[in-house]
């Protein structure tokens, strides 16, 4: 009769205690978690500290004391509010186009033709790699008069700029959710097209929807060559031309901006928490 040997009691054939097997795992297992610890610790005071030094400068005034004047007159500083409207108004012009263009797109991908999504990780990596002058440049030769009479030009230029984030997002979210398997569901039930993307796919995706949207905000509100070169004030031009005149105001709308765009991703991250909890506890209780 074959006894089989568990893969913790192989101590005692090389003359080891039964444990040894055991302990070696859990030191080398403890070994890494105290390393990726020191990484992470690393990586936040990488971070952390340009934004504490930016904070501390803004709420710095002329004599060196500690105060909100910075931050209070933001609202009233030369320029703001044209500016910060502007770019609202960008982000959600682009957002929209963003989400229209891409999300029939990668859904019809990975529904009839999966073995396409290579070529179209490749494609929409291509504006990463061209530099934004260059794009701005082609934009200006071949727009039609009327777009370039108009600032939602820039809208335009931050869709291509947005699209490797938004298709990653709405690809992950697809992933996912075997979404070939719910369409032919719901046409098997008697649903269209449009009504198996709205009903079906779009719930499934909010998460996915929410990341590409706040990645393409964070885009707009960051982006300034595109907007310099088509001579149009949006918040990050503003940031730049003030910083000589007020430099503790721009620094506090910098500040500001980075500090907004985290709470976001944070909050996305903290809800796709509490849905993937919640799954899991419907799976236990059947």
């Amino acid at each position: 009769m074959v006894v089989p040997v568990a893969a913790a009691d192989t101590g005692l054939l090389r003359g080891g205690h039964p444990s040894a097997g055991g302990r070696s795992a859990r030191r080398s297992w403890r070994d890494i978690r105290a390393w990726r610890g020191i990484v992470l610790g690393l990586t936040g005071v990488f971070f952390l500290l340009p934004l504490y030094a930016a904070l501390r400068f803004a709420l710095e005034n002329n004599l060196g004391h500690l105060t909100l004047a910075a931050f209070s007159a933001i609202p009233h500083t030369t320029g703001f509010m044209p500016a910060f409207l502007l770019s609202v108004r960008l982000a959600a012009v682009t957002m929209a186009i963003t989400m229209a263009l891409m999300v029939p797109t990668t859904i019809y991908v990975h529904v009839k033709h999966p073995k396409l999504r290579v070529a179209f990780d490749a494609i929409t990596f291509l504006p990463v790699g061209v530099p934004p002058i260059v794009l701005v440049i082609g934009v200006l030769q071949s727009a039609p008069f009327v777009l370039k009479s108009t600032p939602y030009l820039l809208s335009l230029e931050y869709v291509i700029l947005a699209m490797p984030f938004a298709y990653r997002s709405l690809d992950a979210g697809l992933g996912a959710i075997d979404p070939k398997t719910l369409v032919e569901a719901s046409r098997s039930l008697g649903g269209g097209w449009l009504s198996t993307l709205w009903r079906v796919i779009a719930p499934n995706l909010r998460s996915a929807f929410l990341s590409a949207m706040i990645l393409t905000l964070a885009l707009v509100f960051g982006e300034f060559t595109m907007a310099s070169i088509d001579l149009y004030t949006t918040l990050p031009v503003w940031v730049v031309s003030t910083d000589s005149i007020t430099a503790h105001v721009s620094m506090a709308v910098s500040f500001l901006s980075l500090a907004l765009t985290w709470v976001l991703l944070l909050a996305l991250s903290s809800v796709d928490r509490r849905r993937f909890r919640r799954r899991v506890i419907i799976v236990e209780g059947t």
